[in-house]
């Protein structure tokens, strides 16, 4: 009975030279193969799910019109609230036409009457906005950098580096 113990050990190191040998090997080859196998898995399930929907549209020839008359109700509704939105906004485009043709007409009025050729300011309210702060009067501070300009290296502090002369050196 002492015999089998020793082949145990022999198979044992066998095995453990294996490992120690082709382990990362042998690792990498299942890991290889457990994804190529969750993709297999991933295609046949996806063909399954569409011959299922084919052989439910083969049956059931109404529930292919009923979903195709659903969409083109879609489709007419969205269609119809598009047309209302392009309505709703060429009448406003009609009336703001309006309002400037008159505005041009009350002003060539006024210029024929020898009155200003100016528009009214309360007519626009952005104007007004515009016209007000042009009339603010200017604070008392100096500006941070008084005529600094990058490009030209005026008013930038103490370094005052100009680039050189084009062209042939002028000096040897």
């Amino acid at each position: 009975m002492d015999e089998p113990e020793p082949e145990v050990a022999r198979g044992l190191t066998q095995v453990l030279n294996v490992l120690s040998e082709y382990g990362w090997y042998i690792l990498f080859s299942c890991i290889a193969v457990y994804y190529i196998l969750q993709r297999i898995k991933s295609v046949l399930h996806s063909r399954r799910h569409k011959q299922t929907q084919a052989s439910e549209a083969q049956l059931e020839p109404s529930l292919i019109m009923r979903r195709q008359e659903a969409m083109d109700a879609a489709r007419h509704r969205m269609q119809q609230e598009l047309d209302e939105q392009a309505a709703k906004y060429r009448e406003k485009q009609k009336e703001i036409e309006e309002e400037k043709r008159r505005e041009k007409i009350e002003a060539w009025e006024n210029m024929q009457e020898g009155k200003s050729s100016r528009k009214r300011t309360n007519v626009h309210p952005e104007s007004e906005s515009s016209t007000s702060s042009a009339t603010k009067p200017k604070s008392d501070k100096k500006p941070l950098r008084g005529g600094f300009n990058p490009l030209t290296g005026d008013g930038g502090g103490s370094c005052s580096w100009r680039p050189g002369r084009r062209g042939p050196s002028a000096g040897a």
